[in-house]
């Protein structure tokens, strides 16, 4: 692997960090205070600043970096990371402003790959103009969903459409009134076979029979600056048979496909959020007096600070790695390493953000920071594309199969 960025890599970096240093960060807390007051807080897209922010970026061609081939920026994986990373560091508002948040992202994907003409004119091209937002409905409450194949929400063929029921949870984005389609796991035939049981199918946020019920809180968070997370209802929802994406008994393989991306741009983001924090331990721990002089004199805190360092260093190499193995021999054949940077991401930057909180003393729990925030977030992605149990299991099989191999 070569560790150095390309001329476009690097004119990129240079274009996103001037753009993010002019207008994205110091529009952080006019974000915050407009959020506030919204009559429907959910409903961040609808911001000034959002908007004034998202012309700026797309006449700058700074828009869609995440997506590959014609529909996109044209980038790499090993591209497009270093750029994600520095979205990263503002976490609530920068992937936002470029059109690479999640759940949007690995939609547009799943459109692009496996969409139909139709189906990628009229919802592919409004959420790569940034006109609409969309979710991503697989996790269930009723079934564990961290093996997918649980999914009992039902997709069942009635003449010229497709009558859908169910419940789903935790479903990103949905919360937002611009989020105005969503993407449906379910299973249309349960006597397949175990991974041919799935499908999914597109729901129009205004078809009858789609209730959404509820707002759902991470910690007390309510991350409304993405949409925020919902529980769903689905009674006798019927959509047209032309809805149905790629085909009965591909949901399984769709998700696998749409997982791996995913993942790795949650880890990327995370860097940067990483980043972010040690900045503002530094500058918490050498403005803080204790004892007689700054707290980043004491040598448990110097060991937070190294360590931080160190840790992101480790993860960044395991990040970029895994970016050159897609690019080079297919998702697929970075399976392992897709796994081991989603075991390893969230752990690293949970740790490093709570050493960040613990530098900060009690306004590390408060609002006033954005530390708080981001440990709810964070933690979710030991949850969000798989659980770690389900990654350490899964890696660790791989393992095992290669060093009988060896042993053989």
């Amino acid at each position: 692997m070569d560790f150095e960025f390309d001329d476009k890599t690097k004119r990129l970096l240079d274009e996103l960090q001037t753009f993010m240093d002019a207008r994205v960060y110091p529009a952080e807390s006019a974000f915050a205070e407009q959020l506030d007051g919204l009559d429907d807080h959910w409903a961040w897209s609808t911001t000034p600043v959002i908007r004034e922010l998202r012309d700026a970026a797309k006449a700058k061609g700074l828009w869609n970096l995440f997506l590959p081939g014609e529909h996109g920026a044209g980038l790499t994986n090993l591209q497009y990371a270093p750029l994600a990373e520095i979205t990263g560091r503002s976490i609530g508002l920068a992937p936002a402003v470029v059109n690479c948040s999640a759940p949007d992202t690995g939609n547009m994907e799943v459109l692009s790959e496996f969409g139909s003409a139709e189906q990628r004119e009229q919802w592919l091209k409004p959420l790569l103009d940034g006109q609409i937002r969309s979710a991503f409905a697989m996790t269930e409450p009723d079934v564990a969903s961290s093996d997918a194949t649980n999914i009992a929400t039902s997709i069942v063929r009635d003449g010229d459409e497709y009558v859908i029921n169910g419940r789903k949870w935790w479903i990103t984005g949905a919360m937002n009134p611009e989020c105005e389609i969503f993407i449906v796991m379910g299973k249309t035939d349960p006597s397949a076979e175990r991974h041919r049981q799935q499908s999914m199918i597109l729901v129009p946020r205004n078809t009858p029979g789609l209730i959404i019920k509820r707002g759902m809180t991470v910690f007390g968070y309510d991350d409304h600056s993405h949409g925020g997370h919902a529980e769903l209802e689905f009674r006798d929802a019927r959509v047209p048979a032309s809805n149905l994406i790629a085909g009965e008994g591909q949901g399984f393989a769709i998700a696998q496909a749409r997982l791996g991306p995913g993942r790795i741009h949650h880890c990327m983001r995370s860097i940067g959020l990483a980043e972010r924090a040690v900045e503002l331990m530094c500058a918490r721990a050498d403005s803080r007096v204790a004892f007689g002089g700054p707290i980043s004199g004491q040598g448990v805190v110097r060991d937070w600070i190294a360590e931080s360092r160190v840790r992101i260093e480790q993860l960044r190499l395991l990040v970029l790695k895994t970016a050159w193995l897609m690019d080079t021999v297919g998702n697929k054949g970075a399976h392992s390493e897709i796994q081991a940077i989603k075991i390893a991401t969230p752990q690293t930057v949970q740790w490093i953000l709570d050493k960040a909180i613990q530098v900060h003393g009690a306004g590390g729990l408060s609002g006033d920071f954005p530390l708080a925030e981001a440990y709810a977030g964070i933690r979710t992605l030991r949850f969000a594309d798989g659980p770690d149990e389900v990654h350490k299991g899964s890696l660790a099989r791989a393992e095992l199969r290669r060093q009988r191999a060896t042993r053989e």
